[in-house]
Parts: C-alpha cells; sequence; structure tokens
C-alpha cells in the first residue's frame, strides 16, 4: 500500500476499564484519593528537605529529585486515567498521546539515574565515610542530578522522535491507561522493528547501566558491612541504606515485570492491573518508605508541627 493511501489517525481511543459503572466510580474514587495522598506526601519530602537544615545532605538532596520525579509520573497519567474512568473512555489527540508518553518514559529514566546515584551516594557512605564530605560535595550532589535529568530526557526523546514519525492508519482504538509505549506500536501501520531495535539499544544506559552500578555498589556495602566486627555497628551501617535498598527492589522488580518478563499468557486486563500498581503505588510508596524508616524526617516533621502550632 502507498504512503499516500493510508489515512492518517489524528487521535486513539483509550479504553481503559470496560466494566460496570459502579467499579470504574469506586476505582476513580481510589484512585483520586491516592493521587491525592502522593501528591502531598512527596511535596511533603521537598519541603522538608529544603527547610529542614538536618536533611541538607547528599542523600536527602536525590530523594528530593526522585520525589519530583514521582510527582511527574503520577500526574502524567493519572489524571487522564481518572478522565477515561469517568467517560468510559476517552479521546486522546495524537500530540497529547506522544508528550504523555515522552513524559512518563523521561521521568522513568531519570528515576533509574537518580536510584544509581543514590547508591553510589551510599557507598562512599559506607566504604569510605572518611572521605564522604569532600566527595559528595553539593557542587557534586548539584552536577549529578543536572545528569540524572538531561540524561533521562535527552535519552529517551531519540526513541520519541522516531515513534512520532510512525504512520498510524487504524485502527486507533488502544486498549490500556494510557499512551504506553507497546501498546501505542501495536495499532501502528508501520515497520515497527527499528523502533524495537532502538528501544532496546537504548535500554542499556537508561536500564543496564544504572543497575550495573546499584548492584556493584551494594555488593561493595554488603562486603564493609561484614567486616565490621559488633552487630550494633552492622545494624546501623545497614540502617542507612535499607530504605534506597526497598525502594530500588520495589522500582526494577516491578519495572522487570512489566516490560522484561514476556507477557505471553498475559490477559489485556491483567497487563493493565501490573501497570496501574507500576505507575500508582511506587510514587506513593518512595515517600512512606523514606519517612516510615527514617528517624531524621520524622525529627523535621515534629519542627515544622511545632513551627506551625506555635
Amino acid at each position: 500500500m502507498q504512503k499516500d493511501n493510508l489515512t492518517e489517525v489524528s487521535e486513539f481511543f483509550l479504553l481503559g476499564f470496560q466494566t460496570s459503572q459502579d467499579i470504574r466510580f469506586s476505582l476513580f474514587c481510589f484512585l483520586l484519593v491516592v493521587y491525592c495522598g502522593t501528591i502531598c506526601g512527596n511535596l511533603l519530602i521537598i519541603a522538608l528537605v529544603s527547610t529542614s537544615k538536618n536533611l541538607h545532605t547528599p542523600m536527602y538532596f536525590f530523594i528530593s529529585h526522585l520525589a519530583i520525579s514521582d510527582i511527574l509520573i503520577i500526574t502524567d497519567i493519572v489524571l487522564k486515567m481518572l478522565k477515561i474512568l469517568l467517560n468510559n473512555g476517552e479521546t486522546m489527540t495524537f500530540i497529547s498521546c506522544i508528550t504523555q508518553l515522552y513524559l512518563f518514559c523521561a521521568s522513568e529514566a531519570t528515576e533509574c539515574f537518580l536510584l544509581a546515584v543514590m547508591s553510589y551516594d551510599r557507598y562512599v557512605a559506607i566504604c569510605n565515610p572518611l572521605r564522604y564530605s569532600s566527595i559528595m560535595t553539593s557542587g557534586h550532589c548539584m552536577i549529578l542530578s543536572i545528569l540524572c535529568w538531561l540524561l533521562g530526557f535527552s535519552i529517551v526523546l531519540i526513541y520519541m522522535i522516531k515513534t512520532a514519525k510512525l504512520n498510524f492508519c487504524g485502527p486507533n482504538i488502544i486498549d490500556h491507561l494510557f499512551c504506553d509505549i507497546n501498546p501505542l506500536l501495536e495499532v501502528s501501520c508501520s515497520d515497527t522493528f527499528i523502533i524495537h531495535t532502538v528501544i532496546y539499544i537504548l535500554g542499556i544506559p537508561i536500564v543496564i547501566t544504572p543497575t550495573i552500578i546499584i548492584v556493584m555498589s551494594y555488593t561493595y556495602i554488603v562486603s564493609a558491612i561484614l567486616r565490621i566486627p559488633s552487630n550494633t555497628g552492622r545494624q546501623k551501617a545497614f540502617s542507612t541504606c535499607s530504605s534506597h535498598l526497598i525502594v530500588v527492589s520495589i522500582f526494577y522488580g516491578t519495572l522487570f515485570g512489566v516490560y522484561i518478563v514476556p507477557t505471553k499468557g498475559r490477559t489485556l486486563t491483567m497487563n493493565k492491573i501490573i501497570s496501574l500498581l507500576y505507575i500508582v503505588f511506587i510514587p506513593l510508596f518512595n515517600p512512606i518508605i523514606y519517612s516510615l524508616r527514617n528517624k531524621d524526617i520524622w525529627k523535621a516533621v515534629q519542627k515544622c508541627h511545632k513551627r506551625v502550632i506555635w
């Protein structure tokens, strides 16, 4: 078929969950509560790190950037998802769909880099404690955070430009919760082999490299902790990186579950539920994990509460 004979698709219709109105409304209310809680929790982390002097350390500096990334991810996806649930489907223009996909992928890529940098920070803190303050200076941390954001948004832009050049000639129905890359490629009438190849190649700097950095960092960290003679010392050293380790495990566990593990045998509904867990609950869990397992943040909350009262 000639390209000139193709009817170009200018908008897509996202189906969301095709179920009863009562279930969709219940899910709408649930997601709205989760969204509000996620925004409040991450904004609280950012505010505390910005205003509390005892939180002006590299670890909390990177945690605040992680909170910004989580806010971008859930806002980019969930607000549109709420409209899809209310209307039992929603139309998105091609530009809106590509923009949503770009912001989502770029924020996720940035989070991969931030988690890798945070593991490096924990490595320096535990394995080179005497040099920590000279290595992880405020200027160094600022450069690392800027690199994470620049790499995340620039690398993803490469295959997003390729995706935007694909032909979409029908059908324009996407049976998913948002404009994710795989459902979008499935409705394209162009050859997507090059796009898939580019995605796999770019997965090396975005996913594989940060994973290697994290694994190597924690290999050295565990080795250093095991050499500490006292149980108290080992527990104290491990507690400084336990929250980050939990966040990394949840993030990469769901990331590989959604995009790496073969989807053969999964129903479309199951894919939607897994995507929902990945997009909605990780941004909610991150501030909870860092707050519940961190005495410094609780002290900052108490000080902030006293200021408000007085």
